[in-house]
């Protein structure tokens, strides 16, 4: 009789276990199956949630069928301690494990809204957008200048949201005094931003930050990337280079950035102007000339007189020999890639080509035909408009 009861209850046990393990492993394909999401969405996690909440949410979005199942997993991974607050857009048929791992990653929002502080070389603008999850496209939803506009009730909206990123995106070839001026027109930073940093050593980039974020450490961090940059492009430039110094590095690579946005062109620009200092040949630039009747301090809205490019400053390159003192922007780090790694060409003119880029030549001859090819140009749209009109 005993032996019969071990043995009915050993086989109970078994059966126990069995149904135990299939049970296991069919939440575990449950768990990693996809789910019944039929669209995007951006889902929101506020500060201060916990994994009960954001399962019952998903649920109630059709995001997941099961919120206990979703909460074993969170719990059988050792994730329960590793929500993270956020927007994260979650695709159509995403796993429950999928989910998982998008909350608890961390890192920047994926979804939601987000204002773009644009520090351009003519002027701020604020982009406010928000990302559609159907399409991860960004709408619009409103831009503005803060130095002409009035602040459209969108830009408050959207401020006050707690899933709202924040982005600045200095643009390359902006002034030093650009950018702090720019800075100082941002709400969301706070304190003040202490001595200007000199010209050339902030670097051109995107920076995330967060209202209440000083301008004293945005701009130390600008600093700090601009100094990197600039150690690794003199570690690695070309040996002869017609340069003594990271820091003459840094201003031929800020001439190199105001005179060109043509990408392919700038090994180009950069081999024209290091021919002319090899040849004791002035550089000849005319950003250099603006740059001595701004000091950078905004944009000279006007062409170049002829009395002006005769005019002695530091940084006439018409007038002085070599480089100019200082840098005359902040360059990017193509620019000061070019600079240090220039291409191998006789080039010693450029001038516009009529297409945004620039015809290089090695003759004097050779230029003055390329000059005369885009004044016939400037005189056509010159005709044109007046035509139009």
């Amino acid at each position: 009789m005993w032996r019969n009861l071990a043995s009915n209850v050993l086989t109970l046990l078994m059966v126990g276990l069995f149904l135990l393990a299939g049970l296991i492993l069919f939440g575990q394909a449950q768990y990693r199956a996809s789910g019944p999401l039929q669209e995007a969405i951006c889902f929101q996690v506020p500060s201060g949630s916990n994994f009960s909440e954001v399962s019952a949410s998903l649920a109630d979005q059709n995001a997941i069928n099961s919120p206990s199942l979703f909460r074993l997993g969170v719990d059988y991974a050792g994730k329960d301690g590793d929500l993270k607050a956020g927007s994260f857009l979650i695709e159509p048929g995403a796993s429950m494990e999928t989910i998982v791992d998008q909350v608890t990653r961390g890192g920047a929002s994926t979804c939601g809204s987000e204002i773009v502080y644009r520090i351009g070389v003519t002027r701020l603008i604020i982009d406010v957008r928000e990302m559609d999850p159907t399409t991860t496209r960004f709408e619009e939803r409103a831009s503005f200048n803060p130095a002409e506009d009035a602040i459209p009730a969108a830009y408050n909206e959207f401020k006050a949201k707690p899933d709202t990123r924040f982005r600045i995106a200095m643009a390359e070839g902006v002034t030093s005094w650009q950018v702090v001026d720019a800075l100082s027109r941002m709400d969301i930073l706070t304190g003040e931003p202490g001595e200007r940093p000199a010209e050339g050593l902030l670097a051109p980039d995107s920076y995330d930050v967060t209202p209440g974020t000083t301008r004293l450490s945005l701009l130390e961090e600008m600093q700090a990337r601009q100094q990197t940059r600039l150690t690794d492009a003199w570690l690695t430039r070309e040996d002869g280079l017609p340069i003594s110094s990271p820091m003459e590095l840094l201003t031929l690579a800020s001439i190199i950035e105001k005179e060109t946005a043509v990408a392919e062109e700038r090994g180009q620009v950069a081999s024209v102007f290091v021919n002319r200092l090899n040849q004791g040949i002035r550089l000849q630039t005319d950003p250099t000339v603006i740059y001595g009747i701004t000091r950078g301090q905004g944009t000279l809205g006007r062409g170049i007189r002829q009395s002006e490019l005769r005019r002695e400053t530091p940084w006439n390159t018409y007038v002085i020999d070599g480089l100019p003192p200082t840098p005359i922007a902040n360059p990017g780090l193509a620019a000061l890639e070019a600079a240090a790694n220039p291409d191998e060409t006789a080039y010693i003119f450029f001038v516009a080509d009529g297409t945004g880029g620039h015809a290089f030549a090695e003759t004097l001859a050779e230029h003055n035909r390329n000059v005369a090819a885009w004044r016939e140009i400037e005189r056509s749209r010159v005709r044109s408009l007046t035509d139009d009109n």
